[in-house]
């Protein structure tokens, strides 16, 4: 794992950006994975920056997305495809027909599980994968369990995650209970993975994913095997972590 420490969110957000202009830049035909939530906010707004200073090009991009709310229409203001079209996609030259999000309005979890995973095997392997990480260790929106789902499936949000999203929403009974997410095994296929990770709240949670035990109690600890995992995290995120790897030398 490659740890690269920021100063402070904006100098986590143009750092993680550039590692995706780059990979853009490198392969201009990109199969992205991307994120939501309040993470990966400030590195979307560098990439449309430099895509209207015409550093960037996503015409031939392609995109596949972690999770969608299940219950939410696309156009919904609180799904993740209304996230990514406000954040991202309405602002660059990316064809939407190549961006990917599961559809939070199938009602049938078995056919959309099925459905995003012949999208994921269509689209090829991801080059870049984007990862935030939860207070519990969540990525994508996979939660602490017993055991690590491989493929797409429909999850119960954690108390801890609904608590942490009722921000966005008028009202904490508005937040969906469920999600549709790619699966770890999917997440690992990945090139390569990149986690964003902010602010002193989630020093103990970093920690625990990067070490600590691989175990489904903090999925994010399986990113321990993947071969090429780069963290972008300012300095409060790295405190706790910083002091385990010193202590552990």
């Amino acid at each position: 794992m490659r740890i690269i420490e920021a100063v402070d969110y904006e100098d986590l957000s143009r750092k993680a950006a550039g590692i995706i202009a780059s990979q853009i830049t490198l392969k201009p035909a990109s199969v992205l994975g991307l994120a939501t939530g309040s993470s990966p906010v400030g590195l979307y707004r560098c990439l449309v920056e430099w895509y209207k200073n015409g550093d960037l090009d996503f015409s031939r991009v392609s995109s596949v997305n972690l999770d969608e709310y299940k219950g939410l229409s696309g156009d919904n203001d609180q799904s993740y495809r209304y996230f990514m079209n406000s954040h991202l996609f309405d602002h660059v030259n990316i064809d939407k027909a190549r961006t990917f999000v599961p559809n939070g309005l199938e009602p049938d979890s078995s056919r959309e599980c099925a459905r995003y995973d012949q999208v994921l095997a269509d689209a090829g392997q991801v080059d870049i994968q984007l990862l935030g990480m939860g207070h519990n260790g969540h990525i994508g929106f996979n939660e602490p369990e017993d055991f690590f789902e491989k493929g797409t499936h429909c999850v119960d949000l954690a108390p801890s995650t609904i608590e942490a999203n009722k921000r966005f929403f008028q009202k904490e009974e508005d937040v969906p209970r469920q999600a549709y997410t790619m699966g770890i095994g999917s997440i690992m296929q990945a090139a390569q993975v990149l986690v964003v990770v902010s602010g002193a709240e989630k020093a103990e949670i970093l920690a625990e994913a990067f070490a600590g035990p691989v175990t489904p109690r903090v999925p994010a600890s399986v990113l321990q095997l993947h071969q090429n995992v780069v963290l972008v995290a300012d300095q409060a995120a790295l405190g706790k972590l910083k002091e385990r790897m010193e202590a552990g030398k």
